[in-house]
């Protein structure tokens, strides 16, 4: 089997040395970049994983990060940011982007390694699909939960894994309202540090994405969101 590759960008080259040399301890091939501007120089339609600074110059972590997720090349692509920006609005402007973790700097060794492994952990590919073939509809909006897809019309709506995850728990269970703590337990894993806010985020990115489908999610002030319909 061939290594999983991952790519860091950062422009502090001894944080760089330090998260190569452990994670390819770990069995991962990894490669480096010092800025955004030569990340993009690179193949990173390739990588499995993308650790990714802040705070550089000229292009910041987050204008790349969103030009990647722009990308359907690169779009599915995981992206942990790894900065000092410690702020719970600097945390949610991450997730709001897509990213799938967030570490903040200084960080544990341990605690990256650990990150790293339970993020590529949760993006393997579904297990191919088997005789009994799941699928859960709402008039022409469909996933599919043995692909992984969610079409609309047809038409192939790209969804992230947690978008995907969020919005089968609430198909699923049309007219329940579930609390945002629910929400985190059940969608997010509890080895990733989360804020409710990171909830609204992603109801808001999913509402958009499934076009007029959208408003069937449904807020109820001071107590969560639920799929009426």
């Amino acid at each position: 089997m061939s290594k999983q590759q991952i790519l860091v960008v950062d422009d502090e080259e001894a944080i760089c040395d330090v998260i190569c040399f452990n994670l390819e301890i770990e069995g991962y091939e990894v490669e480096v970049a010092y800025s955004a501007e030569e990340a993009l120089s690179k193949d990173i339609a390739s990588m499995n994983l993308i650790i990714l600074d802040v705070m550089m110059g000229p292009m910041s972590g987050f204008t790349l990060a969103r030009k990647l997720k722009e990308d359907p090349a690169t779009a599915s692509i995981p992206i942990i940011f790894c900065t000092a920006k410690d702020t719970e609005n600097d945390t949610v402007a991450g997730f709001t982007i897509g990213a799938d973790d967030y570490i903040r700097k200084p960080f544990s060794v341990r605690e990256m390694v650990a990150r790293v492994k339970a993020v590529l952990r949760r993006s393997l590919p579904a297990p191919a699909a088997t005789p009994n073939h799941s699928v859960v509809e709402f008039e022409n909006l469909v996933l599919d939960l043995d692909s992984k897809e969610c079409t609309i019309d047809g038409t192939s709506v790209s969804l992230t894994k947690k978008e995907f995850e969020l919005l089968t728990l609430l198909l699923t269970n049309r007219g329940q309202i579930f609390s945002r703590d629910e929400l985190l337990q059940r969608v997010w894993s509890s080895d990733v540090v989360v804020v409710d806010r990171t909830v609204d985020v992603f109801v808001t990115r999913l509402r958009k994405k499934i076009g007029d489908y959208g408003h069937h999610i449904v807020t109820r002030h001071g107590y969560g969101y639920g799929f009426a319909g």
